[in-house]
């Protein structure tokens, strides 16, 4: 009978357990701060995008050096053989021809560095060793030698005559009017058009002229100022348009 007593709940008790209500523990929210921002990259993230910016400056840096180099920092007179035009000059918007008298817009050709001789469309012997000077001169940068075209401006009327036309192949024969030809470049005090070669940028600017000259040594300045500027430029400038 004792162990009977023993099991028997307390009614009182069990009544006070069931009638307590449930109490819910509510904690502060931690408050906002300048410390706690809202919202904004993860540090891993920005520290990520400050790599990627990084690297595309170093890949960058040669092309923008040799465009400051060559734009902002232009190479002094005592630097170079031949004849710094400063300004230079862009390439008119003209309608030129090519040797078989077909429309040519003059400015198509920008994209490649041009070494240009001046001469009538008749080429007597002085035009011809020109033309030739022109060739030898393209022909001994090397493996450069495919960022120069070699360009004539024929101006007067007429034909090309026939025995100059094997040695063109290479070359390319813009017809123009000579007062075109005028408007744009010039010759130095006391010469002709016909005296010079006529360097023009990838960008279409006409930026130095070398007297042609008779002797080797003449060329072989030349030369020296034309190796100079494709190499500042390698960078940046690739043969053909």
């Amino acid at each position: 009978m004792q162990n009977d007593s023993h099991q028997t709940s307390d009614p009182a008790s069990s009544s006070s357990l069931s009638d307590t209500p449930l109490v819910l523990s509510v904690h502060e929210l931690p408050h906002l701060s300048q410390e706690t921002p809202m919202s904004g990259p993860h540090p891993t993230a920005r520290r990520s995008n400050w790599v990627l910016w990084l690297m595309f400056a170093l890949c960058a840096s040669p092309v923008i050096a040799s465009y400051v180099t060559y734009y902002f920092i232009r190479p002094q007179a005592q630097n170079v053989h031949g004849e710094l035009i400063s300004p230079s000059v862009a390439i008119p918007s003209v309608q030129a021809q090519d040797e078989f008298s077909k429309p040519y817009p003059l400015n198509s050709l920008k994209g490649q560095w041009l070494l240009m001789s001046v001469a009538p469309i008749a080429c007597e012997s002085g035009c011809q060793q020109h033309l030739y000077l022109q060739r030898q001169l393209i022909s001994s940068l090397g493996a450069e030698s495919d960022r120069v075209d070699w360009v004539w401006l024929a101006h007067g009327s007429g034909d090309l005559p026939p025995q100059v036309r094997p040695g063109l192949k290479e070359a390319r024969v813009v017809r123009m009017d000579v007062k075109a030809i005028e408007d744009w470049l010039k010759p130095g005090e006391g010469h002709a058009l016909e005296d010079y070669f006529y360097l023009v940028d990838p960008q279409g600017e006409w930026m130095e002229r070398f007297l042609i000259g008779k002797d080797a040594t003449q060329l072989g300045n030349i030369k020296k100022d034309l190796e100079r500027l494709l190499k500042a430029s390698a960078s940046w400038d690739r043969a053909g348009r």
